[in-house]
């Protein structure tokens, strides 16, 4: 299961990691989709690490369609992300202080499709998922895309 150690700079650790996380809205019903990870059945955006050899956004639209079975296209950085004092470990026993960049996205097609990293997706009304105990950060990465702020947040 993966789990989030916190402490005083704890993720000094750990290896740094780059990764993705990406917000699609259905603005017409106020929902945002999120999936249900299979490690530790924790609801998210969908996303994942950012690969050698691609762009941040080629590897946000990866992530998103290998999760989902829906392809999307970047529309805008909505923030970046990192905490010193948060260590992510995998159930391999890898450690990572993760940086993520977390788009909005806008969905180009495909059909949602359980993956092996997914045990859900679904849409749920902006409310609820912003009271939910969504997974690492991903409630201030969402309250941060329906602010609609042209800048980028650094966080």
């Amino acid at each position: 299961m993966t789990q989030i150690l916190r402490g005083t700079r704890a993720a000094r650790q750990g290896r740094l990691r780059l990764g993705c996380s990406a917000v699609l809205l259905d603005e017409a019903r106020n929902s945002v989709l999120l999936t249900r990870r299979s490690d530790n059945g924790q609801w998210c955006l969908p996303g994942g690490m950012i690969e050698p050899g691609e762009t941040v956004a080629e590897a946000c639209e990866r992530e998103f369609f290998e999760e989902t079975g829906l392809t999307v296209k970047v529309e805008r950085l909505v923030g970046v992300y990192s905490n010193p004092d948060e260590l992510v470990i995998y159930p391999d026993g890898n450690e990572a202080h993760i940086v993520v960049l977390d788009f909005e996205v806008r969905q180009t097609g495909g059909q949602a499709t359980l993956s092996a990293e997914t045990t859900g997706i679904d849409w749920f009304p902006v409310a609820e998922a912003l009271s939910m105990d969504l997974f690492h950060g991903h409630a201030l990465q969402l309250r941060d895309a329906l602010d609609g702020k042209e800048a980028a947040f650094v966080r």
